[in-house]
């Protein structure tokens, strides 16, 4: 983080109703910078943000603005606009009043508000709507019209609570890719909330992950995605094998019953730890070329890859491929150096990362609305 740290959380612990939400909790946030707050219901992340808004008062702990305290400031005073989830668009004003209601509000000259609102529907792909009814917009222009109200106050700070948690999986990528636009254009702080793995690896230049009130890593998406911190980061970001191993030396690490050379070192002499392999980086091989074989147990089409899941001694590992492998084949599973990742062991080990247990029902059950739980 280069560049000045507009926003600080120092130290800040919250509960509802007696139960801890944030413990301890301390985050930094660089000027211009797209933060995503990233984990799973119930971690925190909607809390932090709200924090940063000002309609949470953290228990304890200090809240920072460009370095001046503004723990007791409230939301309307704070150089901060928050998008929600429902946009809260005024259904009785149309497109142009809509984004133009925060400078009326603050008694803007009428020729700036003119000139602001045109800009603003501009940037959001809006030329030409601003007489229309916001209810006869569809829900991706909806979310745009938010975008642009929002950002005609030129907030320093815009905070995005899953802002397209309702749109369609299309219309959703397409927003992703405008909002990153934006963003860039407008230079202005980003944070952003989403228990979507892949929308914050590819929207943010820098990635929270958050479980249980704490968090568990910070980083660039290509830090986090390559060197996951724990089992929690491993498993929550992208599919992973994560397998119990020792350390038997520098650059020697032990699981599945064999030794591999792997780039990590500073490990104690058989320091137990969790391995990570990435089921892209594991070539599927005739059995006699590898250290490890196994037998096809499952094969499902992807689109782009087939997902294989092989059983090796009763530890189920996932393999992405472009190959076909059929079902009861023998095949070796070829690791190099630099696919293991070693980590050290964590309240998360061996909770994830053997596939015996995967089915696609479960899978059903567990990306269902009823199963998410908000």
């Amino acid at each position: 983080m280069g560049q000045n740290e507009i926003i600080s959380l120092q130290n800040i612990a919250v509960s509802f109703d007696g139960e801890p939400v944030l413990k301890d909790f301390n985050l930094q946030i660089g000027e211009g910078e797209f933060v995503t707050l990233l984990g799973p219901s119930g971690c925190g992340k909607t809390t932090t943000l709200r924090i940063i808004g000002g309609f949470v008062k953290p228990d304890q702990g200090d809240v920072f603005f460009n370095g001046k305290k503004i723990t007791a400031v409230p939301p309307y005073k704070r150089e901060v606009n928050t998008i929600f989830q429902k946009y809260a668009l005024f259904p009785h004003l149309n497109v142009f009043e809509n984004v133009a209601f925060g400078m009326r509000v603050h008694r803007k000259k009428e020729a700036e508000i003119q000139a602001t609102v045109r800009r603003m529907l501009e940037m959001v792909n809006l030329t030409g709507f601003a007489r229309r009814n916001v209810n006869q917009l569809s829900g991706g222009q909806q979310q745009r019209v938010a975008i642009a109200r929002a950002l005609a106050n030129g907030p320093k700070v815009l905070l995005l609570d899953e802002p397209l948690g309702a749109l369609d999986l299309k219309l959703r990528k397409d927003m992703q890719v405008e909002l990153k636009k934006i963003q860039k254009q407008t230079g202005i702080t980003f944070v952003f909330v989403t228990h979507d793995q892949e929308e914050a690896l590819s929207m943010s230049d820098t990635v929270v992950v958050m479980d249980k009130g704490r968090i568990q890593q910070i980083g660039s998406p290509q830090d986090i995605y390559n060197e996951p911190k724990n089992a929690f980061v491993a498993d929550f970001i992208g599919e992973s094998n994560i397998l119990d191993g020792v350390m038997a030396g520098d650059y020697l690490a032990e699981f599945a019953g064999k030794r591999f050379r792997c780039l990590d070192k500073g490990f104690a002499p058989m320091e137990p730890v969790d391995i990570v392999i990435r089921p892209e980086d594991i070539e599927a091989v005739p059995p006699q070329q590898a250290e490890l074989s196994g037998t096809v147990v499952s094969v499902t089409f992807k689109g782009v890859h087939y997902e294989i899941i092989v059983d090796v001694h009763g530890f189920k590992w996932m393999i992405q491929s472009t190959r076909y492998q059929a079902v009861g084949q023998e095949i070796g599973l070829e690791i190099g150096p630099d696919d293991i990742h070693v980590m050290k062991k964590s309240e998360y080990s061996g909770m994830f990362g053997d596939y015996s247990s995967f089915s696609d029902e479960m899978e059903g059950l567990l990306n269902s609305p009823e199963g998410k739980g908000q």
